[in-house]
């Protein structure tokens, strides 16, 4: 029976995974990296076509910096690979009038020390006149912010990790074993001094007893709607990615003629990854639409070309779980990106290897599972 021996194992090949697996293997560490259905699949919470990359996290400066370290990491992977991975088409708070959340992301963003820039209804009206600002008060505009090509990302930096020389596998696996191995669906047997387990909304089935109530998976939906023929104002560049945080609604420019993309952000009902549904509600698309007639006029006919339902793998406050297993020193839990966390990818991974690595790390308590609640109660945006 076939063994492989590593100093790491990194199993989820999403975006934690794979920017982990990339960090631990640049510092000088031999690394396989699996995941049971391959790199950015359909089920993914990575797998979708794109993602926002933005600085404003209210007052929650510790997103804010992570951000900025990521989009740094991002702008690299992007100037390297020859097809897009970051669209530089910055990102537009739309806020009302008591929207205290908008106005603590503009303190947070002065103190970062982040380019941003406060916009009248008027300002918006003039840059952006697809938008429509009946019920708005101002927005912030951060113009270094923009989107990501979420599923390319993973695939092109899964391909930079073998290249590099991380072993990949397509395999399933269990909890390590008494021993200290995994096992895989193909019989193949791994041992490694440490295990990362980065597996979204899948962590609960590999560890039920210590993630079965503090990681909730979510059902959300997703639409992508057609602009009127020959009409750019929606696509890359001129559209920039968006945010209407009074109502939890978000979207993203027509990307490489995919489609105007439109979310709602407000959590969706608990979600199996394995067994859901992965079809469209006709409720969540008329939700959808009656936002975009609203705050896109020129959209309120438009063609709905897709949709997909994804998950959010949430925690109870929407911090992350970075933190060793309590009862396993060689395993460590990477998780909960909470439908914020692709991003974050570059500085998850960096906070990983130090984690695993360096004697003197200090780890953010904020990450670590115990301070996780069985109830949700969310706090980051």
């Amino acid at each position: 029976m076939a063994r492989s021996t590593f100093d790491f194992a990194v199993i989820g090949a999403g975006c934690f995974g794979a920017w982990t697996a990339r960090a631990l293997r640049d510092a000088g560490h031999s690394v396989i990296l699996l995941d049971a259905f391959g790199a950015a699949h359909s089920r993914a919470s990575s797998g979708g076509e794109s993602r926002v990359i933005r600085m404003g996290y209210g007052a929650d400066a510790l997103y804010t910096r992570w951000s900025m370290r990521s989009l740094a990491a991002w702008k690299e992977f992007d100037a390297r690979n020859a097809q897009p991975i970051f669209h530089p088409v910055g990102m537009l708070w739309l806020t009302g009038s008591d929207d205290r959340y908008v106005s603590d992301t503009q303190r947070t963003l002065v103190d970062a020390g982040v380019a941003h820039e406060r916009l009248s209804t008027d300002d918006v009206a003039r840059r952006f006149p697809q938008i429509s600002t009946d019920g708005l008060s101002w927005a912030l505009w951060e113009p270094n912010s923009g989107a990501l090509m979420a599923r390319r990302a993973i695939h092109t930096l899964v391909a930079e990790n073998v290249n590099r020389g991380i072993s990949y596998r397509i395999a399933g696996v269990a909890a390590p074993d008494a021993a200290g191995s995994i096992r895989t669906t193909d019989g193949e047997t791994i041992s490694a001094s440490k295990y990362v387990f980065a597996c979204g909304p899948w962590l609960p089935k590999l560890f039920p007893s210590l993630l079965g109530r503090r990681i909730f998976p979510t059902r959300q939906e997703i639409f992508f709607f057609a602009p009127p023929a020959g009409d750019t104002s929606f696509a890359a560049p001129a559209m920039p990615t968006w945010i209407h945080h009074p109502d939890l609604v978000y979207g993203l420019p027509d990307l490489e003629n995919r489609g105007f993309k439109v979310s709602v952000d407000k959590h969706g009902p608990a979600f199996d990854p394995d067994t859901g549904s992965r079809l469209a509600s006709a409720e969540g698309l008329a939700i959808a639409r009656d936002y975009v007639a609203k705050r896109f006029p020129k959209l309120r006919d438009a063609t709905l070309t897709e949709s997909r339902v994804c998950q959010y793998e949430n925690t109870s406050n929407g911090d992350f779980i970075i933190d060793r297993h309590p009862e396993r020193d060689d395993v460590v839990i990477v998780g909960g990106g909470s439908g914020h966390g692709f991003k974050h990818g570059p500085a998850v991974g960096e906070y990983v290897r130090d984690l695993l690595t360096r004697s003197d790390f200090v780890a953010e308590p904020r990450f670590s599972i115990a301070s996780k609640a069985t109830t949700q109660a969310r706090a980051v945006y």
